[in-house]
């Protein structure tokens, strides 16, 4: 049985349980469980705090987890990282108050004073960057270091900006991007690591449907080639013949992004009644 280790609660919870509902996990919770069983899956979720989730994967307790890149870097664990998500992005940035015009790059906390939840990340930065700067370690609320003085600048996770807007702080400096990632510790065992490999192969399906749209639409005979010929699809399209005469209906696959940049050829090329819809799991 595959031991998964989550977020107790927040939004990256919410975005993991979806993922693996999506993948056929069925997650039985009640309120304030800690171990809940799974249906459709030979495994067990186990509901931790975000920030030692890392340490129970090493230790063996849970055998893989899904959390934040940027906690899997700041806790420094020898974790493996087996796939990105694509939900629950953020960047670890520095900011300041604002008006402070004698900033104008990460040089400018030189003997300064920048408060955090992630010294680790930070100090790494620090190094990197040849800057000498005092590291104030704080739990939680880390924006409203500057404003009673505690700190120069702050090192946070922003997502969309709202918080630091809010206490009069604005961004400079981006440390890191992060995302959800499906982490685990080196070594599983042979059941373990094919239990793994089978959850991978459902993820994979689940993502890359996500980046594609089923259309369809109908085309004139003579036209089939040239709409082919503009639609990015994995092999070749689904051409059905319509019982109109001298009228096909194509099917294809086509990027979620491409689809507004294609549409006004497709129509100058004669194709009707043009229909996207979403593909639940793609196995390719």
């Amino acid at each position: 049985m595959l031991k998964i280790a989550i977020q107790k609660s927040g939004r990256l919870h919410d975005d993991t349980i979806a993922l693996l509902k999506q993948c056929g996990l069925k997650v039985d919770k009640g309120l304030d469980q800690l171990k809940a069983e799974v249906r459709g899956f030979p495994a067990e979720v186990l509901f931790l705090r975000n920030s030692d989730i890392p340490q129970y994967v090493a230790d063996g307790v849970a055998d893989i987890a899904v959390l934040g890149e940027n906690t899997v870097i700041e806790k420094g664990q020898n974790l493996t990282t087996h796939e990105h998500l694509g939900f629950s992005k953020c960047r670890l940035s520095i900011a300041v108050p604002k008006g402070n015009e004698d900033y104008d790059s990460i040089k400018s906390l030189e003997g300064k004073k920048i408060a955090t939840s992630y010294p680790n990340t930070l100090r790494q930065y620090l190094e990197k960057k040849s800057v000498n700067a005092e590291i104030h370690q704080i739990s939680g609320s880390v924006e409203i270091a500057p404003n009673i003085g505690l700190s120069d600048a702050i090192c946070d996770l922003v997502s969309s900006g709202s918080t630091l807007f809010k206490n009069n702080l604005i961004e400079k400096d981006i440390i890191l991007k992060s995302e959800a990632v499906l982490v685990s510790r080196s070594s599983l065992g042979n059941e373990n690591e094919d239990l793994l490999n089978q959850l991978l192969f459902r993820i994979r399906s689940v993502l890359g449907a996500r980046k594609f749209k089923y259309i369809l639409m109908n085309v004139p005979n003579e036209k089939l080639d040239e709409v082919s010929a503009i639609l990015p699809v994995l092999k070749s399209p689904t051409v059905l013949p319509l019982m109109e005469e001298g009228w096909s209906s194509l099917h294809s696959v086509i990027g979620s992004e491409d689809f507004w940049g294609v549409i006004n050829q497709l129509k100058a090329c004669g194709a009707q009644g043009i229909l996207v819809c979403p593909i639940e799991k793609m196995v390719v």
